[in-house]
């Protein structure tokens, strides 16, 4: 039996601690709103290079926001 592993995300928490809004991170990382909404809520799992630039954006090490659940 396979089990699968869900990528989860610590972005808005380090997302406000930056003081940044949805559309500040968004602008920062060229995506939409939407997108760094639905990364938030887990609705959309970015892909390599967006996860990467969105630790750049947060000052942040990809264990910091991204782990397996």
């Amino acid at each position: 039996m396979e089990e699968s592993l869900i990528l989860q995300n610590r972005l808005r928490v380090a997302r406000a601690e930056k003081k940044l809004s949805q559309g500040d991170l968004a602008k920062l990382v060229s995506v939409s709103r939407q997108t760094i909404s639905s990364i938030e809520t887990g609705q959309f799992c970015p892909s390599a290079k967006l996860a990467l630039l969105i630790c750049i954006a947060l000052d942040k090490e990809f264990e910091e926001l991204f782990y397996f659940e």
